[in-house]
């Protein structure tokens, strides 16, 4: 039987990284996957790494602090998990094993790395077994914040590392493309304009990456507030490069055919036009001139009881889930000399940290949600509606999970979703009849413009 549409979910109680439950769990998950055979002293993974395989770990190593006062539990896939995978691939006939990934340009990744306690093994690992590179950053740019002002480093890795694909007509993107109406939150439009216009969607992928032979997908499980979910599709977002290859979102409301928000509303247009002066501008001076514009237009927003911003953070935005598709189908189809195959270049699975998920107005500012639990796949739309259920969405009003299962050049599935099922901790069957979320004694809360995906919503229940 085929194990494409199979999520298999893992219980961790209680909800605590301990070393030797993770351990035990992560066996277990790949066990009802088929991809170990279970006996003593067997990897977790022997029967899914050939010998001398490269293989690449992709962790969701966002940011180095929570925004919000819940620390780093939520934010990020936890340690003892990579950890526990890199050792079990280890165990494997794998020429070599990198954990790498692209976080936030705003990322402190040596504060990271100590934050998470990446520090306290990833060193003596690699010093032991050779064969072993990580953790690594793939961002080509950085910023920091000084005095509340954003400062770049740009082009910190050659351009050698990468692969540049150009998705061109094919692309997720082309539908919903006008020249100039992308954006990226603090990034310059005319950088956007460059690499994603109609005819051209360009994506720098680590060249790592591309070259592996398997890639191991270790995301968090938490709400996002501009895709709805963050999981194993949005995880791999984290495979690219330079921001100004990412479309988040388009410029305006969708009464003038935008994304950013709904409707439209001329103080959220005055502060899309003041943001996308300060991002064009070199000059100090002017952005700190601009930033007091921002300032006063935000509180503008605040006193009408806006919610939503004017970043796409809203179930309406129509263009994050589809570049986040496209990085999936690079992932999965693309080769070294930057062509899209016809046949999957790569095997690609995925392992979710829901041990202790985030909640609230993610991905950033994530509350600790603990659901104790791993949940595996072979297939990101499988794992992501899976995902979504145990975060109380109806897949079928998030985007990216939703247009995951559609037909298109280099697709991403060969399954409908009601094919998909599950095994181990809700039993065996159906995802739809046994998938049901349960917060425990946590009050959930989503991202204020996902509020009409939550399952029981009104919205949902006439959808």
């Amino acid at each position: 039987m085929s194990t494409r549409e199979l999520v298999a979910l893992t219980r961790v109680a209680p909800a605590t990284y301990d070393a030797a439950r993770i351990r035990e769990a992560v066996r277990e998950t790949a066990r009802q996957l088929g991809w170990t055979g279970g006996t003593a002293g067997e990897s977790a993974f022997s029967r899914l790494i050939p010998a001398g395989a490269r293989v690449l770990v992709k962790p969701n190593l966002v940011l180095h602090r929570n925004h919000g006062p819940w620390g780093i539990e939520p934010l990020f896939t936890n340690a003892a998990i990579i950890q526990a995978v890199v050792e079990e691939l280890l165990a494997t006939g794998a020429s070599q094993v990198i954990v790498g990934d692209a976080p936030l340009q705003e990322c402190d990744f040596d504060q990271l790395v100590h934050n998470s306690g990446m520090d306290r093994w990833a060193p003596a690992l690699a010093a032991r077994d050779p064969r072993f590179h990580g953790p690594r950053d793939y961002r080509r740019t950085k910023t920091q914040f000084d005095g509340g002002l954003r400062i770049e480093r740009e082009g910190l890795l050659p351009v050698d590392r990468f692969v540049l694909f150009d998705l061109a007509g094919e692309s997720l993107l082309e539908p919903i493309s006008r020249d100039g109406d992308f954006r990226v939150t603090q990034y310059p439009p005319a950088e956007l304009a460059r690499t994603h216009a109609p005819g051209r969607h360009q994506f720098l992928v680590a060249r790592d990456i591309i070259e592996a032979d398997v890639v191991i997908n270790l995301p968090k499980l938490k709400t996002h507030k501009k895709a709805g979910v963050t999981n194993a599709l949005k995880n791999l977002i984290g495979i690219n490069g330079n921001k100004e290859f990412l479309p988040h979102h388009r410029l305006g409301g969708s009464a003038n055919g935008g994304d950013c928000y709904p409707g439209g509303d001329p103080v959220k247009r005055a502060l899309e036009f003041v943001y996308d002066r300060a991002n064009s501008t070199r000059s100090i001076m002017a952005r700190r001139m601009l930033r007091v514009g921002t300032r006063a237009l935000h509180r503008m927003l605040h006193a009408q009881g806006d919610e939503l911003g004017v970043e796409g953070s809203w179930s309406g935005n129509d263009t994050i889930w589809r570049t986040c598709l496209d990085l999936n189908r690079i992932l999965l189809y693309g080769k070294a000399d930057a062509s899209i195959a016809d046949t999957r270049q790569r095997t690609v699975v995925h392992l979710v940290d829901a041990v202790v998920a985030g909640h609230g107005d993610g991905p950033l500012r994530a509350e600790p949600l603990p659901l104790g639990l791993l949940l595996a796949g072979e297939n990101a739309a499988a794992v992501d509606l899976v995902g979504a259920r145990l975060l109380g969405y109806a897949p079928e009003r998030i985007p990216i999970v939703a247009h995951a299962f559609d037909r298109f050049r280099w697709p991403l599935t060969d399954f409908a979703p009601g094919d998909v099922r599950v095994s181990g901790a809700f039993g065996d069957g159906p995802a739809a009849e046994r998938i049901h979320a349960d917060f425990g004694d946590t009050k959930m809360h989503w991202p204020a413009g996902w509020r009409d995906a939550v399952a029981d919503s009104p919205a949902s229940a006439s959808a």
